[in-house]
């Protein structure tokens, strides 16, 4: 069987900080922005695989777990007998979430091009990564650029989430490699601080130029608590943010992805597949963790029909 989207990065299991006992009860969930993205899609009725490497160890077998009750394939997983999972923590304060991650020598910063399973990649009708994908080793790195190689060789449209994360890379290196990523792409997926990072550009239609000027098709610029900016080169629409009630923004921009990459696939129009992933990253900060508050389609579809004038 086909698949719709294969995504290919690290997982990871979290310790989301809550507001009970003054900040000092931790939930248990999972994260990782393309394995966000990756669930996000399956809940969106997506048939989604993920390629990646776990550790031999708990948390490992936890992700399997997850990615087992969520309907997404995991036959690209391999298990590394010889690294761990990695895992991280978000705590959070007047000036948002932030996060302690403990993945340098992770089973997923050990990939190499040689792991790759072609033929899964060959059969997608599309391969998600990011630039974390990308920062976590320089094996890493060549693995992704191998995968985009055998995606854009068998046909495969390439999904890129800039996701830039300075503590991984020198920016220096990380401008070259994204620039190259998002050349190589067919939709690109990047947030305004990235971009403007990346590009030293500010205003969001020139962040928007910035990126067709490197060739993708489609660029959805996801500007958070203001919505987002979308073209597909000849039209660019303002998608305007959904009323919710956000109490943790974590993986909101992976639920953007993932759901408008599910409503891509499933033939819907930019536009309508931007509104649509725009009320589900809304909705997913409306609880703790990464992955637990990502909304099914049905969810998603009530909240648009709530919101419909």
């Amino acid at each position: 069987m086909q698949t719709d989207i294969l995504a290919l990065g690290e997982a990871m299991v979290e310790f989301n900080q809550t507001g009970a006992d003054g900040g000092q009860t931790y939930l248990q969930g999972f994260g990782g922005d393309t394995s966000n993205a990756a669930i996000a899609a399956a809940r969106q009725g997506a048939r989604v695989g993920y390629l990646s490497a776990i550790g031999d160890d708990v948390y490992g077998r936890m992700l399997r777990g997850l990615w087992s009750r969520e309907g997404v394939d995991h036959g690209g997983v391999r298990t590394d007998d010889q690294a761990f999972t990695a895992v991280y923590f978000v705590n959070h304060d007047a000036q948002g979430h932030h996060f302690s991650f403990f993945r340098k020598g992770s089973a997923a910063s050990r990939l190499r091009p040689q792991d790759l399973p072609a033929e899964r990649i060959a059969q997608a009708k599309v391969l998600h990564l990011s630039g974390i994908s990308a920062a976590l080793s320089d094996s890493a790195c060549d693995t992704c650029f191998a995968a985009v190689d055998l995606a854009r060789a068998a046909g495969v449209q390439v999904s890129f989430d800039t996701n830039l994360r300075r503590k991984l890379w020198p920016l220096a290196r990380a401008r070259a490699v994204m620039r190259e990523l998002i050349r190589q792409c067919d939709i690109c997926l990047p947030s305004h601080d990235d971009v403007a990072a990346i590009s030293g550009l500010q205003e969001p239609d020139a962040l928007l130029d910035w990126c067709l000027a490197l060739g993708p098709r489609v660029v959805a610029l996801k500007l958070g608590e203001q919505g987002a900016l979308v073209t597909d080169g000849t039209s660019r629409w303002r998608i305007p943010p959904h009323p919710c009630r956000a109490v943790d923004a974590t993986g909101a921009g992976d639920t953007f992805g993932g759901a408008l990459l599910a409503r891509l696939v499933a033939g819907d129009a930019l536009e309508a597949a931007a509104r649509y992933a725009a009320v589900a990253a809304a909705l997913s900060t409306q609880g703790y963790g990464a992955v637990e508050p990502i909304p099914t389609a049905a969810q998603v579809r009530s909240a648009l029909q709530g919101s419909a004038p």
